[in-house]
């Protein structure tokens, strides 16, 4: 199983930035329609997001790694062995992914975690990096939830390894600002989340922002009726409602610790 665990990361991290310099690819030479930040606006703009990324990256080895790891090593063990291999690992993604999308909900509707989750809607362009910006505070509390579901679902590493690349996946591809065949994203969004249906989430409107919870499957917010009526449309303002301007990075930093 070690050495099943280290290949798989080994090929994840191929596969992770393969995929994100396809979309980063595709998204400027077939972009939306969107006009992005461009010159030194686009250049601060990408400095801030890979320095969130950064600071993510570093920190992920000492905290995220560590606590996935301890929780699929100490589960209660109560999973027969008929619950594994691919059938156990379908099951796996299906349960962290719904856990995803009440836990990116509940980022929306908990003030104190809205704080840490603001700072990746501040983005007022969208592109494939947004896929990568998160306050660092939000992925420690969200690696500390996890773990508990983990623990509690005596869920294996490799399930979450898989379901961690699934994710990162899902987001670069959400987040991209290129253009897709109609066809074809009206297709895939009736059982993934598409660029068309994550991008009303980034929507400068509320009522669309506290919509679209879906991280890999579009069908969650239909069942639990989070979806949003909203279209995408190419010139759709983005970030948060009456915030017309991206913070700088140590506003960035700070904003979740700031008095209202």
């Amino acid at each position: 199983m070690e050495d099943a665990v280290q290949t798989f990361l080994a090929v994840k991290g191929v596969v992770v930035g393969g995929w994100f310099l396809f979309w980063l690819g595709l998204e400027r030479r077939r972009p939306m329609g969107r006009v992005l930040a461009r010159g030194k606006a686009a250049w601060r703009r990408w400095a801030r997001n890979a320095s969130l990324f950064g600071i993510n990256a570093l920190l992920s080895p000492v905290i995220v790694v560590p606590l996935s790891a301890w929780a699929a090593a100490d589960g209660p063990g109560w999973r027969p062995d008929w619950f594994g291999g691919v059938w156990g690992l379908a099951v796996d993604l299906i349960l962290l992914d719904l856990f995803i999308y009440w836990w990116h909900r509940a980022n929306h509707e908990l003030p104190v975690l809205w704080r840490f989750h603001q700072v990746h809607h501040y983005d007022t362009d969208m592109d494939t990096t947004t896929a990568v910006r998160f306050h660092f505070g939000e992925m420690i509390l969200s690696a500390c939830v996890r773990g508990v579901v983990i623990l509690a679902l005596d869920i294996p590493l490799l399930s979450v390894i898989v379901f961690e690349a699934a994710v990162l996946l899902s987001a670069l591809f959400q987040h991209s600002n290129a253009t897709l065949p109609a066809r074809l994203e009206a297709l895939l969004s009736r059982v993934i989340v598409t660029p068309s249906i994550h991008w009303v989430h980034h929507h400068a409107v509320r009522r669309d922002t506290d919509s679209n919870y879906g991280n890999t499957f579009s069908f969650w917010d239909r069942l639990f009726g989070t979806l949003s009526p909203t279209k995408r449309w190419a010139e759709m303002p983005i970030g948060l409602e009456g915030e017309p301007q991206d913070r700088s990075l140590p506003g960035l930093l700070t904003t979740p610790f700031r008095s209202r």
